[in-house]
């Protein structure tokens, strides 16, 4: 995971976003790290295999017991030389026992996909590391050719440093920098190319967005969006303008036509500001997922992205600010940590965890509700709404018809109810009351209160 560079510069447009649980989710990646207290690698696979449509997940290493541990589920795996033994790598012997190492023992009962060679390189600036990476990858293809292995592609994970941005530049003027151009790039894309493996790329709004334009880099509204002045295309969020500006920068090069996979993207559900909270992740990875799904970008609209969201679960070992423990999609008890319609089973909880807690009651303990703004719009109401009730994890009964919240019928008292008990749940914390704006902590019981 790294930092992609400054975003590009926004023109101010306003439209909505409606997104619903898609009915069906066909396929769908995750980064599977292992930095805190988190349940063993079999678990892990029975219950992505048997409560999740999770089809494939990307771990970070080669340990034996992670790989054996999906035999036989269906998993797809990719797998990663850590990068330290990229430099050795280069020399074809070295390849050849690597593959007998960690491939042959456990293909083809493990369902592995492709093998990452490092993560990252560009971004480490080692310039060992970086001259070996293309002929470590050409080697493994290779010793993967000579052990008679054919279905693992060879690539290797770019954070979006890579990409040279301008402070005014537009999507389809997006190049890669100079000197990783044609040196470094170029020859990696016509490996890709001749072997017909993707190009991997880990796209993160979260790193280098404006944060007085959060909503483009988490697919809400109201917000600034971006016309690229050379094409006329309108850029609703920051994530299809990183990937057109990749896209650019790969046709720039005569490379267009390669395959693209999204290696890592995500949005934590919490740090050391407001724009982190289990809603706006949720609603992020919505759009990733659907995105996944087959909705393309302005400049790639027919094509349908591979991709690995990040991560599986909150790492409590992971060192760094807060942000870096509160990735996952799960708790290591493997109750979500927010809903994004990846469980078999629609409740919480589904591989055994945490219980989807019922709509508690207004708060009458401590002073603290939260409540809808007086300016906030119908569709910011009906939208918090729909989340609550859909991926915020409380039971909305008590709005619905003969509900003890039902009446009065009014939009702005059911929205403040439903926010408020979001806000209960989650700790009565101000992230659990933002909202994207919308809601308020008061000091006082409303006086309309439903109950």
């Amino acid at each position: 995971m790294a930092k992609a560079p400054p975003s590009i510069s926004l023109l101010l447009l306003s439209a909505a976003v409606y997104l619903t649980l898609p009915a069906a989710i066909s396929s769908i990646g995750v980064n599977y790290g292992t930095l805190g207290n988190l349940p063993p690698p079999t678990q892990v696979a029975n219950f992505l295999k048997t409560q999740t449509s999770i089809d494939s997940v990307k771990i970070f290493n080669v340990n034996p017991d992670i790989i054996r541990a999906f035999a036989g589920t269906g998993i797809s795996v990719v797998v990663t030389v850590p990068n330290g033994d990229i430099p050795a790598l280069a020399n074809g012997v070295q390849a050849r026992r690597w593959v007998a190492a960690n491939i042959q023992p456990f293909h083809p009962q493990t369902k592995i996909k492709y093998i990452s060679v490092g993560n990252e390189i560009l971004l480490s600036g080692d310039d060992n590391m970086i001259k070996n990476l293309l002929p470590a990858m050409k080697n493994l293809n290779a010793a993967l050719f000579h052990a008679g292995v054919k279905d693992i592609k060879v690539t290797t994970a770019h954070s979006l440093n890579i990409i040279a941005y301008e402070l005014n530049g537009a999507p389809s003027s997006g190049r890669f920098r100079p000197g990783w151009d044609k040196g470094v790039l170029a020859p990696i894309l016509a490996f890709h190319r001749q072997t017909k493996s993707p190009f991997v790329v880990n796209p993160y709004p979260y790193f280098g967005f404006d944060p007085k334009n959060v909503n483009f880099a988490i697919f809400r509204s109201p917000y600034k969006a971006v016309r690229d002045p050379l094409t006329g295309k309108v850029y609703t969020n920051m994530y299809d303008t990183l990937m057109d500006s990749t896209y650019s920068a790969m046709k720039a090069l005569g490379y267009g036509d390669v395959d693209i996979v999204v290696g890592e993207t995500g949005w934590p559900s919490a740090c050391d500001a407001s724009w982190c909270s289990p809603e706006n992740a949720a609603w992020f990875n919505l759009n990733i997922i659907k995105r996944a799904q087959g909705q393309g970008t302005p400049l790639m609209p027919d094509r349908r992205f591979e991709t690995y969201i990040f991560g599986l679960f909150n790492e409590e070992g992971k060192p760094g600010p807060t942000a870096e423990r509160n990735w996952g999609l799960f708790w290591p008890d493997f109750s979500p940590v927010y809903d994004v319609g990846l469980l078999r089973n629609k409740q919480a909880g589904g591989g055994g965890g945490r219980p989807a807690p019922a709509l508690p009651a207004p708060s009458v303990g401590g002073g603290k509700w939260c409540v809808a703004k007086s300016e906030a719009t119908d569709g910011q109401l009906q939208g918090n709404i729909d989340w609550v009730c859909n991926q915020g994890g409380v039971d909305c009964k008590p709005i619905q018809t003969g509900g003890s919240c039902s009446n009065p019928n009014s939009l702005r008292t059911q929205a403040s109810f439903v926010m408020n008990a979001y806000f209960q749940k989650n700790g009565r914390t101000d992230q659990s009351c933002y909202f994207s704006g919308s809601g308020v902590i008061v000091g006082e019981q409303p006086k309309q209160w439903c109950v």
